[in-house]
């Protein structure tokens, strides 16, 4: 709030708000969730202080819920993030996102000589590090960390 006035943000009745996102990470979930590409209504913000983060990102989606693999790509790159889904414009549910202990069809292997890059294979990692985010490729058993993460279908 400065001198008096404080930035309102009108209320969704029906969705979905992620907050707690690192700041940074905001456009890397807007992306991988193609919100970028929905006909719904989204308000994000970014850079708002957060006891929590310092400072964090929120998006707001009205009329989305997500399914679990939509809530596991966001745990990849925001793994402190928070749901709230409302209904009737009350929170009806709060849900903190987790890593799975293993992520398969969702990111792709680094390594260009994995056989997942180069035949009809579906991706599977083994989550070795949930903080920093690291997972093991079962096939090739590279390291792929949360900088070198790529989205299947991006």
């Amino acid at each position: 709030m400065v001198h008096g006035k404080e930035l309102k943000v009108s209320a969704i009745e029906n969705g979905t708000v992620i907050d707690h996102i690192p700041t940074d990470n905001l456009f890397k979930v807007i992306k991988i969730l193609d919100l970028d590409k929905t006909t719904k209504q989204v308000t994000f913000g970014a850079n708002l202080d957060s006891k929590k983060l310092g400072r964090k990102a929120i998006i707001k989606i009205s009329e989305v819920f997500f399914e679990d693999h939509e809530i596991n790509k966001i745990s990849l790159v925001a793994p402190q993030a928070r749901l709230n889904v409302i209904k009737n414009y009350k929170v009806v549910e709060k849900r903190d996102v987790t890593i799975p202990d293993t992520i398969v069809g969702i990111v792709k292997c680094f390594n260009p000589q994995c056989i997942t890059n180069n035949e009809m294979v579906t991706t599977r990692f083994k989550v070795i590090n949930k903080k920093e985010v690291a997972m093991r490729c079962h096939y090739c058993e590279k390291i792929t960390t949360q900088e070198e993460l790529k989205f299947v279908n991006s």
